[in-house]
């Protein structure tokens, strides 16, 4: 079997191949089902092993993102797009001047040279697509903005090793204390007990936040209690789940999705409010490019970054292709999606035949990757970290996948329906000592084909509260409720492929 995906009526058509109908068939012929699932989720049930992961990308997955209407050109604010002229300071000023609507940017090369910063809701940069609109980076971050740091080694590097972008959607949440939450829940519970509900109604959209102990307790649970050393964590773990309010019954509130892990008094669970100050802003249609330099290595970036959303919801990166960059985007924030994304480079490669750092990465919680090929290997090619969960990364493939979890407690994320070509590097993680076993608990690997037969991953990368089902294998099945669930389906004949389109249609009752 060959996962590919349907073209885009913005994809050129040299990308067919990476898009040619990852679409599942309507039948699949002698279809077998996860016993966690069943044919249509008559198996599932909030508080088993597998979570609820419907409500990844934007606006939770029941709206698609929307087609703006016409906007106006960068070219009216001087830009000429001719490749030779820099057209950094006309991307500024109109970014500056639309204060809601689209920022055309037409056919052509534009070199950028400085940052390009969104910081209001409402604003979409859009090219005339990837294969028209190329936008030129010939200078890395480090240089326009100097920001050296450190690996957790104590090694010097810049910042944009891990993190930046040259166009970045920068907001924050306004996070303030709505009321505090009494005693505890179990996790797949959606039902609590807060000491006021006067500032509460029903519909508000609301943070469900604790915070760990100096003996890093949360952070273990997190692990299901099998977290390795978690030393170098030092208290710092949190969990954060965005939901709507269904109910208010005296003082306990009914919320409209299960809880992803247990609330505990030593935790102090709050309910927070959720107040993004940017929301539906977006860059799509168009390409990014850097200059074709040797790939140096591991924490040598200095920042060919393109893009980077920090503490926004319900936002989108669309339908563009990547050349030659140390790292693709850094997401971080809620409900926001990446749906059509190319990486191609020509870079030397490093020892590690990679030609970039991290491909995709994902901070925060619930957002959606789609669409995706990776025609190069970065050392990472799609990352999840820092106690994130509820993401969602589905219908892609690339030369020989990596997905990297960095540590500090990833857990309940999801991968479904993916090509991970050769097989070589599905498990490969990087992160620091000292800061938990890569995985957290109930990260879930779904339907999953690759040209080497994957096996169950090593003791150290994460707990057996994880679910593997669907995997090109040749190892045996283990279905232990209370310990390893390794289904050994054939990825070709798992129904359904992809889980979260099941688990969101099951929801919206389709």
């Amino acid at each position: 079997m060959t996962l590919v995906m349907k073209a885009s009526m913005y994809l050129p058509v040299a990308l067919a191949l990476a898009f040619q109908s990852m679409d599942l068939p309507a039948q699949i012929p002698s279809s077998s089902h996860s016993q966690l699932w069943g044919k249509n989720g008559e198996h599932w049930q909030p508080s088993s092993r597998l979570p609820d992961y419907s409500y990844a990308g934007y606006r939770r997955g029941e709206k698609n993102i929307p087609n703006a209407p016409q906007g106006i050109s960068v070219r009216q604010f001087g830009a000429k797009g001719d490749g030779r002229t820099n057209d950094t300071e006309a991307f500024q000023q109109a970014l500056h001047t639309v204060k809601t609507g689209t920022i055309e940017v037409p056919p052509g090369r534009y070199i950028v040279t400085d940052f390009l910063e969104i910081n209001r809701s409402g604003v979409i940069l859009r090219g005339a697509g990837p294969d028209k609109t190329t936008l030129y980076f010939p200078t890395p971050l480090n240089k326009v903005k100097p920001n050296w740091g450190a690996t957790t080694s104590g090694r010097r590097t810049s910042n944009y090793s891990w993190s930046g972008g040259f166009i970045h959607i920068r907001g924050s949440f306004q996070s303030r204390t709505l009321t505090d939450i009494i005693g505890s829940a179990k996790r797949g519970s959606n039902q609590i007990k807060v000491t006021d509900t006067s500032a509460l109604r029903v519909g508000q959209e609301v943070e469900i936040y604790q915070h760990d102990t100096p003996d890093n307790s949360l952070a273990i649970h997190l692990y299901s209690g099998d977290s390795g050393p978690v030393d170098q964590l030092k208290g710092r773990a949190k969990t954060s789940v965005i939901t709507r309010i269904a109910a208010l019954n005296g003082d306990m509130v009914t919320l409209e999705r299960p809880l992803r892990c247990d609330l505990q008094a030593q935790w102090k669970p709050q309910i927070r409010s959720f107040e993004p100050t940017v929301t539906e802003s977006g860059i799509e249609n168009m390409s990014f490019e850097f200059p074709v330099t040797p790939y140096e290595g591991h924490f040598t970036e200095l920042g060919f970054n393109p893009i980077a959303l920090s503490n926004v919801a319900h936002c989108w990166i669309r339908n563009i292709r990547i050349h030659h960059a140390d790292s693709g985007p850094f997401v971080h924030g809620f409900f926001n999606s990446i749906d059509g994304i190319v990486f191609e480079s020509s870079r030397p490669l490093d020892n590690q035949q990679c030609t970039g750092h991290h491909g995709i990465s994902l901070g925060g919680g619930d957002n959606l990757v789609t669409r995706f090929y990776f025609g190069t290997r970065f050392i990472h090619d799609i990352t999840v970290s820092g106690f994130t969960s509820g993401n969602v990364v589905m219908n892609g493939r690339g030369l020989d996948l990596s997905l990297d979890h960095h540590r500090k407690g990833p857990y309940a994320n999801l991968f479904t329906h993916l090509d991970a070509g050769q097989g070589n590097r599905f498990w490969k993680c990087g992160g620091g000592a000292a800061l938990g076993k890569h995985c957290g608990m109930h990260g879930t690997f779904w339907c999953v084909q690759s040209e080497k037969p994957l096996t169950y991953p090593r003791p150290g990368f994460g707990p057996e509260s994880m679910n593997l089902i669907g995997l090109k294998t040749d190892q045996a099945s283990i279905t232990d409720p209370h310990g390893k669930w390794f289904e050994a389906i054939d990825p070709t004949t798992l129904a359904p492929q992809n889980l979260y389109q099941a688990q969101l249609n099951r929801r919206l009752n389709k």
